[in-house]
């Protein structure tokens, strides 16, 4: 029995999956409601989605845990443990993590989009980890919605029975009742024993830093029995914590004293450091401790780096408290230090795209109220120099020179597109611009699936937004690490005045190295401030020059006071102003203002 007298048949462990914007966040604010988890004047929309960047932008970035009590038609009393998920491919990792605490999902899909890229990557991540799916048509009460067209969908391209489906509208609040009596009738209860003698198993889910009561983790109960005031033992690390305090989230954060085998809960255990409790690891009684840990979450690698660095220098030490606590809330976030010579010290990080890595800057301005400035994204090369070493390069500074170099490999990814079939040709044409070959293309109805391989490179910059665009927002895209292939890859340069800017250099394939060296050199040319002498901006391979042009100097009038006389004494107050200019410019140096550095982020838009 649980704390609340609730048998562990009687538990369902549930995800919410589904593409972004197919309402997996209205769905869950009416199962709270239905439930009655919240009073009617503490509902909100969207309440699961608690950041403010989220309500913001509408989209879901944290998974959020939340314990439900329903009556069923079948006269028992059930407890439901659900985690609302995100839906971007960049938040993959957030769901597959969340997944694990589960023995089922539901599957929302949109009754008027039908199913997308992320539909399919996120059910098949369920599957794979021997979950029970159950498909939910939301949105129906659309007038372009069509539910049998979209279930028949699904058993197409997804491959699950859907025939039999709920139809039912989060908005409104049809179907929700339907929907609550599947999730009890299809997902199985939880295994595990949940007597005081079995040695405690808990998987940590997700953890996040409460400056007042230290490391908060999400667990999951798979085997025995968790109370406040035990000693506890995190596995990984060794070391031994007594705990607090433990509860449930209603979605409220709720004490109960206690967490039984098939639970999800929090746990308080007064952890200060802020690796003391990884996600994924486990937690398990210091007297009785379990014999071996429970496997974990591979470690997910990031596909996108980028140099962060604070604009005033004095917030190093509190930029590097941010990002230590970020990356406990957010597993995925990776990085390092380092030092560039024209933005002072900072930090290379690593993510699994431009949103995340939008969202983290976001996140790191907004919650510990740092400003930052962001170099241009960059993959990882593989670089094979001339006596036949392999070394990984995530930031171009670090590119041997040309001469030392045999052949860089670029990553390449498969990405799957899905797209209605009056857009296909726009897309088509978006793929091959961008190198993509294209490998597969499917037509399920009026959707077609597309498969490409495409450079890395090319996916991460804005390939997103420029699908969306061309496609009127109905293509969806989903891609995945395939291999490395060798490619022509050079690094472009940035020289002011000669000197080389280490922050602004790009490692771009030959074809594009010409046109994106023009754009940047005219944008930093708009934006570096005139001074006294003229200032040279120019792009380079290795001591190639392939683009240049120069910010004109600010002149005073030398000959204003001439009126007549001979023209060499014109000529020669102009001498004496050129070579006081020439002494200047030996002299002077550029201040290289933040929006130049963000300009360069943002060309070939």
């Amino acid at each position: 029995m649980s704390q609340t007298g609730i048998a562990k048949k009687n538990i369902r462990n549930f995800s919410v999956i589904a593409h972004i914007d197919h309402g997996k966040s209205t769905l869950s604010d009416r199962l709270i409601q239905t439930c009655g988890g919240l009073a009617q004047r503490e509902m909100s929309e969207q309440v699961l989605d608690s950041m403010d960047i989220e309500r913001e932008r509408g989209i879901t970035i944290k998974a959020q845990s939340v314990t439900l009590y329903y009556d069923a038609n079948d006269g028992e009393r059930y407890q439901l443990n659900f985690i609302d998920t995100p839906g971007h491919v960049d938040f993959s990792y957030e769901v597959s993590r969340s997944l694990a605490g589960c023995e089922g999902a539901l599957l929302v899909v949109d009754a008027a989009q039908g199913v997308e890229a992320q539909t399919l990557a996120n059910c098949y991540t369920a599957i794979d980890m021997d979950l029970e799916v159950v498909p939910v048509l939301n949105k129906i009460d659309l007038p372009s919605a069509e539910p049998e067209r979209v279930a028949q969908e699904i058993e197409d391209i997804v491959g699950i029975q859907a025939h039999d489906a709920v139809r039912c509208s989060a908005k409104t609040g049809i179907g929700i009742d339907e929907v609550l009596e599947r999730i009890v009738l299809q997902i199985p209860s939880p295994e595990g024993d949940a007597d005081d003698e079995a040695p405690l198993q808990a998987l940590i889910i997700d953890s996040w830093f409460d400056n007042y009561q230290g490391v908060v983790s999400l667990v999951r109960i798979k085997k025995g029995v968790l109370r406040a005031g035990d000693k506890m033992k995190v596995m990984s690390t060794g070391h031994d914590h007594i705990v607090d305090k433990v509860g449930i989230f209603t979605p409220k954060q709720t004490e109960t004293g206690i967490l039984r085998a098939g639970e999800v809960g929090y746990v308080i255990a007064g952890i200060k450091e802020i690796h003391g409790a990884p996600v994924g690891d486990t937690l398990t009684h210091a007297k009785r401790p379990a014999d071996k840990m429970l496997p974990g979450f591979k470690k997910v690698q990031p596909q996108v780096y980028a140099g962060m660095f604070p604009i005033s220098s004095d917030d190093y030490e509190n930029f590097r408290d941010a990002l230590d606590k970020l990356s406990l809330n957010d597993a995925s976030l990776f990085f390092e230090p380092e030092n560039s010579g024209a933005l002072g010290f900072g930090f290379r990080c690593g993510f699994l795209g431009m949103l995340h890595m939008e969202i983290i800057q976001e996140r790191l301005e907004r919650e510990y109220d740092i400003d930052l400035i962001t170099t241009a994204p960059t993959v990882v090369y593989k670089v094979e120099t001339t006596k036949g070493e392999i070394k990984m390069v995530d930031n171009p500074a670090y590119l041997p020179p040309v001469n030392d170099i045999k052949a860089i490999y670029e990553p390449i990814v498969e990405a799957n597109i899905l797209v209605p079939q009056e857009h296909v040709g726009n897309v088509i044409t978006l793929c091959v611009e961008r190198r993509g070959m294209q490998t597969n293309m499917v037509y399920h109805g009026n959707q077609v699936a597309l498969t490409y391989e495409l450079p890395m490179a090319e996916v991460v910059m804005d390939f997103f937004d420029r699908l969306k665009s061309t496609s009127r927002g109905y293509a969806s895209l989903d891609y995945q690490f395939k291999r490395f292939d060798e490619s022509d890859m050079v690094r472009v340069d940035i020289l002011i005045n000669a000197e080389r800017v280490d922050a602004l250099a790009m490692i771009l394939h030959r074809s594009q190295a010409q046109y994106r060296g023009r754009d940047v050199v005219d944008k930093m040319r708009e934006l570096i401030p005139r001074q006294m002498f003229d200032i040279a901006i120019q792009a380079t391979i290795g001591n190639h020059v392939i683009a240049r042009s120069t910010v004109k100097q600010l002149r005073k009038n030398v000959t204003a006071k001439c009126y007549g006389g001979d023209v060499s004494r014109k000529k020669k107050l102009l001498q004496k102003q050129k070579e006081g200019k020439k002494r200047m410019k030996q002299l002077g140096n550029v201040e290289v203002p933040q929006e130049a550095f963000l300009a360069v982020l943002k060309t070939g838009k």
